[in-house]
């Protein structure tokens, strides 16, 4: 339960800060930044999510004491990073991030599909640091609202035409490894 309150939370959040300027201080904002480490912090056993939670809790700190907007809207970069830590570390001590989700549906996945699992691994960590860029661009240099479309809508149907592409990729790549 706590895990689908997670990615609920982070999911709105851009879009629930966006709409919450217009009517709160941004410091009345940080609360909702707090709970989203509180809450990452109880829903993780994963150190990387606890560095983020941390980062999130300074960030909440930043918001309400300067009452300003750029911490809050930094969120998405800690989260891009995190992901990024997650998927480049499992690139050092295997399996890597995709292989582990590949298995969950084909346990039995071939050396061609461990090798293949690697690579789209790569491609998510280069995926998370451009990601991660244009969410600090617009953090830094666009409007709010600029910065709420692309967090809160662009970022996600980027990841979704990502996925999707990678899961077609897949699909032939396992097929061709079934007919050698």
């Amino acid at each position: 339960m706590r895990q689908v309150v997670l990615v609920a939370l982070t999911v709105l959040y851009p879009l629930v800060v966006y709409f919450g300027l217009g009517h709160f201080e941004p410091r009345w904002l940080a609360f909702l930044l707090l709970a989203l480490a509180l809450v990452r912090l109880r829903a993780s056993r994963q150190p990387i999510w606890w560095a983020a939670a941390g980062v999130a809790g300074v960030l909440a700190l930043s918001t309400f004491l300067a009452n300003a907007t750029l911490p809050l809207k930094l969120y998405p970069v800690v989260v891009n990073a995190a992901m990024l830590a997650l998927f480049g570390a499992s690139l050092a001590h295997p399996p890597s991030a995709v292989e582990r989700l590949a298995r969950m549906t084909r346990p039995d996945l071939p050396p061609a599909g461990v090798a293949y699992t690697r690579k789209v691994t790569w491609v998510w960590c280069g995926f998370f640091v451009l990601n991660g860029a244009v969410a600090a661009a617009t953090a830094l240099w666009s409007s709010d609202a600029g910065w709420a479309l692309y967090n809160g809508l662009l970022a996600y149907v980027l990841m979704g035409l990502l996925f999707a592409a990678e899961w077609v990729v897949r699909q032939r790549v396992m097929l061709r490894s079934a007919h050698v």
